[in-house]
């Protein structure tokens, strides 16, 4: 298991942008998969976008494709989320998560997680 600690999360207007990022402890966080999660008041907890062990890999939500980009540097063992044209509905905290090898899109399958970092975009 890796110990995660996201940062970054703040206040925002619509069409602003945020870099989170998530700080894993651990010799082995190269060999796991990364995504990001969030989760609004009274919503499920869904999936925002992965990052496979080797960074090569990606898979986003349709509701963040062209405007979010996940990133990792497994030498800092650090992930990035940069958030750009942010809007209203991208309101939540989110979280960063870690899993062997693959992504998900079940928060299920992910054993760590980030503290959660709250963004707020106002309209």
């Amino acid at each position: 298991q890796v110990q995660l600690v996201d940062s970054g999360g703040g206040l925002v207007q619509a069409g602003g942008s945020l870099r989170l990022s998530c700080a894993a402890s651990g010799r082995t966080f190269s060999s796991y998969a990364m995504a990001w999660f969030r989760q609004a008041p009274g919503k499920e907890r869904e999936f925002v976008v992965g990052i496979n062990w080797h960074g090569a890999s990606t898979t986003y939500a349709d509701s963040v494709k062209g405007r979010f980009t996940i990133s990792r540097d497994n030498a800092k063992n650090l992930v990035y989320l940069q958030m750009n044209m942010l809007k209203p509905e991208d309101s939540a905290v989110y979280y960063c998560a870690a899993r062997p090898a693959v992504v998900s899109r079940r928060p299920a399958d992910f054993g760590s997680w980030g503290q959660g970092t709250q963004v707020t975009v106002s309209s």
